[in-house]
């Protein structure tokens, strides 16, 4: 299951890098003509091709920044206090922020997929790939590091970049 989908979004990436790279370079210095309308309408058809559940790299090679919010809410529910869920799971990374201290994420379960705490995950986990996030030149530099981890976020820089080559 994953290591299919993985080896597939290597392939495509190896082979296009540095095209990728240069369409979103150019998006984050000046968007394409209306990039910000259409990619809330690719979003949909990325998730009508990519199954999150086939792949799970995010969890496995990432880790999500855990707000104040997510700590309290997510230590409640395993019954421990902030402090005590951060001195188990979590420290604190170069920029400050609480992220998990292994990986793959102590949440995921290998053999499915599944994240055993899906509905109180982080906001960070529940918006990712945060592909229509904010305006797309201002986290393009974003997509140019999650194409490495995230075949949706491949697949939405391929079907951005054949919608503009077309109109060309």
């Amino acid at each position: 299951m994953f290591p299919s989908q993985f080896r597939l979004l290597k392939r495509k990436l190896n082979t296009n890098r540095k095209v990728y790279r240069s369409f979103l370079t150019k998006a984050e210095k000046k968007s394409p003509p209306g990039i910000d309308d259409l990619t809330p309408v690719l979003e949909l058809k990325v998730w009508e091709e990519i199954n999150c559940l086939s792949c799970s790299n995010c969890c496995r090679t990432m880790t999500p920044t855990f707000t104040r919010q997510d700590i309290t809410r997510i230590s409640a529910h395993f019954g421990q206090t902030p402090a005590q869920f951060k001195a188990q799971w979590l420290e604190l990374d170069k920029n400050n922020d609480w992220v998990n201290k292994i990986q793959p994420c102590q949440f995921l379960n290998l053999k499915t997929n599944m994240c055993s705490i899906y509905e109180i995950r982080p906001v960070d986990c529940s918006g990712f790939p945060h592909l229509t996030k904010r305006k797309f030149h201002e986290y393009a530099h974003v997509h140019k590091q999650n194409i490495e981890y995230c075949p949706a976020t491949l697949t939405m820089v391929q079907m951005l970049m054949e919608n503009y080559e077309n109109k060309k």
